[in-house]
């Protein structure tokens, strides 16, 4: 892979308890257990970070493949659900959940494309054969 850009992000404090921000400054921001795994709550978590990370990515993927597709991208919504979970066999895991708004194209249409999205997307490629991720078309 010849990179097109690099950023790092610092994490501090206790983990998920803690604080993170990016080399550049413009994400900074505190972090916190959430409220249903045991923790106070009340700030972001890496879960929510990811899930708004593969939304924007995905949805920059779609737009490419309908824009080569010649197919009417506007108002399209990409939806990212994230879970983490015990795993069986120890540790923890993850499974994300990709919903897609395409209004100006036909359902079949919007599935094919949201496929072909599926393999361009960095964070698809990335998670491909670690986690679960489902797609869908609403």
């Amino acid at each position: 892979m010849t990179p097109l850009y690099t950023t790092t992000a610092l994490a501090t404090g206790d983990g998920r308890n803690g604080h993170a921000r990016t080399d550049d400054g413009t994400l900074d921001l505190e972090l916190r257990i959430p409220k249903s795994m045991g923790g106070a709550g009340g700030a972001t978590n890496p879960e929510q970070l990811f899930a708004a990370g593969y939304a924007a990515c995905f949805h920059s993927a779609l737009k490419l493949v309908a824009g080569r597709a010649k197919a009417d991208a506007t108002g399209t919504e990409v939806s990212a659900t994230v879970s983490i979970g015990r795993r069986e066999d120890g540790g923890f895991g993850l499974a994300a959940a990709l919903a897609v708004r395409m209004p100006n194209v036909d359902r079949a249409t919007a599935e094919e494309l949201v496929a072909k999205a599926h393999q361009v997307c960095p964070y698809s490629n990335a998670t491909r054969g670690n986690i679960e991720v489902a797609l869908s078309v609403f």
